[in-house]
């Protein structure tokens, strides 16, 4: 009779309140990557679901209207706190664990891009001439993925994470307007994460400390409109010739070689270094009576960067001294940089968890590209990764801003999983 006394009471008890236990067993477990990788898979068709829905309705920077409701949306779903008023359509989620601790932000970019290029998916853009040809809306997928592992745990978590979804990307103004409206100073994060989907295989983890893309430069040279179009295109070319600069038998404009073994980005002699490279046809206009030479270049070695505008300057001088009006930068945005130490540390977290090696070294700065995320990283310590979404046999290549942009949508799984163990690493 006691016995079964006692039998009955505890399964009255679990009646009673089963949620209530279960929810008080999960707050006492810690993360692992088993667990994590059980959450994943639970959400991941609707990752999916989601990432096509942003695919389908994709917005251009400045008008991310319904991007903005959506991510909100699911956010407040999971129970975190929702910011909006901080710039444009961004939305900051925070996530806040059962204890005080460190504080970590992760971001993702929100906008499209203004394009039409073939899209061979059966979830076409319905917006014409605008795409997600860059990967953002897997960007999203993860970011929220992200969220959502967290938030299930987050009675066991120390700290706090904010999920920064941040638009304006593509027009590279967004990061630099969410600073200025004080966004940094109001969650003063310890840390700053990031990641780009890119043509690497799918779900290869690469990143490096310091630089990771090339400096991009626009350059432009302004002439009395006096020069014919055969010295206009001599000069160009002699500019061209005197400036460029690569190692013997490497082409870093060839970005499609980025995953080749001996010369891609994981290579110890990968083209993609110790270059610069710029447009081989300038742009060549007159506007107020003045000739315009326009063209963008690539270097990757920061302190030569000084020497370019002198060296141009001195080119045009030799023959043409008295035409010249002024050469100068029009453009020079700051190139990601990624945290030597957090770098080395995030490294060696994800090693630990994963095992030696699941991160790829890369040992190039790649040309044509960059991102904002810059400059978050010059107010935090940050590191952005590059994620594989290529998968050559099945015919997809996830080249950004190119015709036929296609991602293996398992990346996204792979993204959220190896990115929550980071961050619930750094949170202990």
């Amino acid at each position: 009779m006691k016995i079964q006394f006692l039998i009955s009471l505890s399964f009255t008890l679990l009646i009673a309140c089963p949620q209530e236990v279960i929810c008080q067993q999960k707050s006492k477990a810690t993360l692992t990557k088993e667990s994590i990788k059980l959450e994943t898979d639970s959400i991941f068709d609707k990752l999916v679901k989601i990432r096509r829905d942003f695919h389908e309705n994709p917005e251009l920077a400045g008008n991310e209207i319904q991007t903005q409701q959506k991510i909100k949306q699911y956010l407040l779903d999971l129970g975190l706190e929702v910011e909006t008023n901080i710039y444009g359509y961004g939305v900051v989620g925070i996530l806040k664990g059962e204890k005080k601790g460190r504080k970590i932000a992760w971001r993702t970019e929100m906008d499209a891009l203004p394009n039409d290029f073939a899209d061979d998916v059966d979830f076409k853009s319905k917006i014409k001439n605008v795409q997600h040809g860059c990967g953002h809306d897997i960007h999203m997928a993860i970011g929220l993925g992200i969220a959502e592992v967290l938030a299930r745990n987050k009675k066991s978590l120390n700290g706090t994470v904010y999920f920064i979804f941040q638009p304006e990307e593509e027009t590279f103004v967004g990061a630099k307007k969410m600073i200025a409206n004080n966004l940094l100073s109001k969650i003063q994060p310890d840390e700053i994460y990031g990641l780009h989907i890119t043509a690497l295989p799918v779900g290869q983890i690469m990143v490096k400390p310091n630089e990771m893309f090339a400096y991009q430069k626009r350059v432009q040279i302004k002439l009395k409109d006096q020069l014919t179009k055969e010295q206009s295109k001599e000069l160009t070319k002699n500019i061209y010739n005197s400036l460029s600069r690569t190692i013997a038998g490497t082409k870093p404009w060839e970005v499609q070689n980025m995953n080749d073994p001996k010369k891609g980005l994981t290579s110890p002699d990968t083209d993609y270094r110790n270059y610069l490279i710029m447009d081989q046809d300038f742009k060549i206009y007159s506007k107020n009576n003045q000739l315009v030479l326009d063209a963008y270049l690539y270097e990757t070695n920061l302190s030569n960067i000084k020497n370019i505008i002198p060296k141009i300057t001195q080119i045009v001088e030799a023959n043409y001294k008295d035409q010249l009006i002024s050469v100068s930068f029009t453009q020079e945005n700051p190139t990601i940089m990624n945290d030597k130490k957090l770098t080395e540390i995030a490294v060696k977290t994800l090693d630990n968890v994963y095992g030696k090696g699941f991160v790829s070294t890369d040992y190039g700065q790649f040309p044509y590209f960059n991102d904002d995320f810059a400059y978050f990283q010059q107010k935090n310590p940050g590191v952005y990764f590059f994620l594989g979404g290529s998968n050559i046999e099945k015919g997809v290549i996830a080249m950004n801003h190119a015709p036929n942009f296609k991602v293996d949508e398992t990346c996204i799984k792979i993204g959220v999983e190896s990115f929550s163990s980071l961050i619930v690493e750094r949170l202990k």
